[in-house]
């Protein structure tokens, strides 16, 4: 019994000392199965529309192929591999597609997405030169756009965040952690309006083969830099319709970065919440929470002071009045007693 009891307290004392080690392999286990069941859905979804459209396909192939019977199979098949292989390049084959790719509006547009990271893959480099140049260019400007993104989010996020959040906690004596996850959701529910259902709607008037669906996913694909690639605009826009195609690119590239500066304000705004910092520490290591005590201390003072913030709003200060009639009752009573009271000079201190 002694030696059971010893062994619990010695787990007890184990696990209280790697906590945050535990919280971790936690974390790490839950991300997996997150994964796994990501997958899962994924595959459980999207496997039988894989499968219609192979059968769809090959129906139709089987079907030109008895319709013109002059066509080989071989024949066909090497035609269809080099009709993918310049899609994958950006060229298309299709009816009578004279746009090109590599303008300087659409180089804009590529190299925009190059830089931010998002990739969408419609277009790529042709030849070795510039797939090298791409090499030097991703290689010296997604630091420098890693740089300037963070120069801007933190100049945004000193002007949107912090400066409303204290404003109104001063303002409002309104306690502060609470106040910010108020603030950060406000901003994320405007953010969201402005640069991504908005534009949603826009995409479905301009892009005639997208749906509001279509449009609100490649609006939130791009501004996180998922960048899938299957919905682009301006590729299945009808380039008739329009009389400023290049204009139409250039409005795209400045709405990606605009929106992308955004969504990082609104993330920066809540890894800042003090809830945010609180939870994250959870899964810090011991050496790291003493380097980080600074962070520690600011966040218990500022949980101490809304604390006592709150407590000074309930406690009404003391009346003047009743101050005066107590000090006028002590000299009544000392004058009935027949006593005096012996008179102080004052010091300089007290004078002053």
């Amino acid at each position: 019994m002694i030696m059971w009891r010893s062994v619990e307290s010695w787990c007890a004392l184990w696990m209280h000392r790697h906590q945050s080690t535990i919280n971790f392999a936690f974390l790490v286990v839950a991300y997996i199965f997150y994964l796994l069941v990501g997958a899962g859905i994924f595959s459980a979804v999207e496997l039988p529309y894989e499968k219609e459209l192979r059968d769809e396909l090959k129906a139709i192939r089987r079907d030109f192929l008895s319709n013109h019977t002059c066509v080989s199979d071989a024949h066909l098949d090497k035609l269809l591999a080099r009709a993918l292989e310049a899609s994958n390049y950006g060229v298309s084959v299709l009816g009578n597609n004279t746009s090109h790719n590599w303008d300087f509006v659409s180089s804009l547009f590529f190299a925009s997405t190059v830089l931010t990271t998002t990739g969408y893959g419609h277009t790529v480099p042709l030849s070795d030169e510039g797939k090298g140049f791409c090499i030097f260019f991703s290689l010296l400007g997604i630091p420098v756009t890693l740089f300037f993104l963070s120069t801007c989010v933190e100049r945004l996020v000193n002007l949107l965040s912090r400066r409303p959040v204290s404003y109104f906690h001063r303002r409002w004596a309104m306690s502060k952690s609470r106040l910010a996850l108020i603030h950060a959701t406000v901003l994320a529910i405007i953010i969201a309006v402005l640069f991504i259902f908005i534009p949603s709607w826009i995409f479905v008037n301009l892009e005639k083969r997208w749906n509001f669906l279509d449009s609100l996913y490649f609006c939130f694909i791009s501004l996180t830099t998922i960048g899938l690639g299957d919905y682009v605009p301006g590729e299945t826009h009808s380039k008739g319709a329009s009389p400023h195609p290049h204009l139409y690119r250039l409005a795209i590239t400045v709405y990606l970065l605009l929106g992308l500066v955004c969504v990082l304000v609104v993330m920066e705004t809540c890894c800042e919440l003090p809830q945010m910092r609180r939870f994250r520490q959870r899964f810090y290591q011991e050496n790291v929470r003493e380097l980080d005590s600074e962070t520690t201390n600011i966040i218990d003072r500022d949980h101490m002071s809304e604390q006592l913030a709150e407590t000074a709003d309930h406690i009404s200060p003391p009346d003047p009045q009743m101050v005066i009639t107590s000090v006028s009752e002590q000299a009544e009573t000392l004058r009935h007693n027949g006593t005096s009271i012996p008179y102080i000079p004052p010091s300089g201190s007290a004078v002053n």
